[in-house]
């Protein structure tokens, strides 16, 4: 049967990610590509109790419909861990969704008219980039350095394309684990205030810190409700409990609570009152400190593999907190070609160009090393480097014929 789909429907694309992750079901294959967790990390036993005990309180509304913005202590809770950071909020302006990834739905939604400028880094956040694709959105990418976005870049782009809206992800930044510097931070918040731009702050990381000084958000130097912050509990509890949020001007947040009754009503009743229970019963802090201690091993593993074994001319980011590394390899390799051969070796990554709208990364890919063992990352990154080093005597002796 043929069906007349909305012409939306035609910017809508799978995630290359989604479709590598099949593949790595393979036996044998070591995967550094999803952007997973580490399950043998998650609090299972707690997480069972504090089911358990929410049911054997015998209260039915557990299991009822319940308001959109959220269960209202979970509000409470987050509004008062944001206030450590440094943003000042309160529970009447947090929205509970079903994981960070729909309040960015919800955002295009409220913002996004076909042909509308999204301002985005250059690479940037897949799941983010699929979102405002599916709205029709005009892309832009803005150059990025260690830091971030490049700011004198974007006040060009702004002045330029005029944008609805900016995304970023500043801290341990997906794909590439960088973080923008404190001083930087407080220039965009400035930026945004003159311009009048609202800015979606995607922070999934900033609790997966493993070195140097934590910096605050651009929220907290956020003046005029410029910015939209988003967070999520799936790095740090479980991404099955789907579970974040987001915090935003007293003005705007009615428009995210009316988008998201139109999207799904409210978020589980259940599932926020299991979160609330355990976050207030369960020793949280000792929790990501253990978590932290273990990622840190990890990536210190991978990086030290990586500087072992792989060939002369590849570079890599050293982040301080996150879940990834992003390789740069020499510009005659080409990452997305590479992949089913790496594949067939037994090592699964991401291809660069998946993360940037308008092209790019040809010679890049993102390596996740959260959700593999040390000794699984000693092997797959020595997959890798074979991959590496054969292609590039390749290319080296393919040269030298001419």
């Amino acid at each position: 049967m043929e069906y007349n789909f909305a012409s939306r429907v035609e910017r809508m694309e799978s995630s290359i990610i989604r479709e590598i992750l099949k593949v790595t079901e393979q036996p044998g294959i070591i995967s550094f590509a999803g952007g997973l967790p580490a399950p043998e990390m998650f609090p299972l036993q707690e997480i069972k109790q504090t089911f358990n005990k929410v049911l054997g309180e015998g209260d039915e509304s557990a299991l009822q419909y319940s308001a959109t913005e959220g269960f209202y202590p979970l509000r409470e809770y987050i509004a008062a861990a944001l206030a450590e950071i440094g943003i000042n909020t309160s529970p009447d302006q947090v929205l509970i969704t079903n994981g960070s990834q729909q309040a960015i739905d919800l955002v295009a939604k409220l913002f996004l008219d076909p042909g509308d400028v999204v301002l985005v880094e250059s690479p940037s956040y897949l799941g983010a980039l699929q979102v405002f694709n599916s709205y029709q959105a005009s892309l832009v990418a803005v150059p990025t350095d260690p830091e971030g976005i490049e700011l004198d870049s974007l006040e060009r782009a702004i002045t330029q394309y005029k944008p609805k809206l900016i995304y970023i992800t500043p801290t341990f930044k997906n794909p590439t684990g960088e973080t923008m510097g404190l001083e930087r931070r407080k220039d965009l918040a400035a930026i945004l205030a003159r311009h009048h731009i609202p800015l979606v702050e995607d922070d999934p990381y900033r609790e997966l810190r493993y070195s140097g000084t934590p910096v605050p958000p651009i929220k907290a130097f956020d003046k005029d409700g410029k910015v939209i912050y988003l967070g999520t509990f799936s790095k740090t509890v479980a991404p099955g409990l789907r579970l974040g949020f987001a915090t935003t001007s007293a003005g705007l947040m009615p428009k995210m609570v009316l988008a998201k009754q139109g999207a799904d009503l409210h978020t589980g009743t259940l599932v926020q009152r299991v979160l609330y229970n355990y976050l207030t019963s369960s020793n949280v802090k000792g929790h990501i400190k253990a978590i932290c201690k273990e990622y840190a091993i990890r990536r210190d593993t991978m990086i030290s593999a990586m500087k072992r074994q792989f060939p002369e001319g590849v570079k890599w980011t050293e982040p301080q907190g996150g879940m990834f590394l992003w390789v740069t390899l020499p510009p005659q390799l080409d990452t997305t070609s590479l992949l089913n051969e790496a594949i067939k070796l037994g090592i699964a990554y991401v291809p660069g160009p998946a993360f940037f709208p308008t092209g790019g990364g040809r010679n890049c890919l993102r390596l996740n090393f959260s959700n593999s063992s040390p000794d699984q990352i000693e092997t797959g990154i020595s997959r890798l480097a074979r991959l590496f080093h054969n292609n590039l005597q390749t290319v080296e002796k393919g040269t030298n014929g001419f």
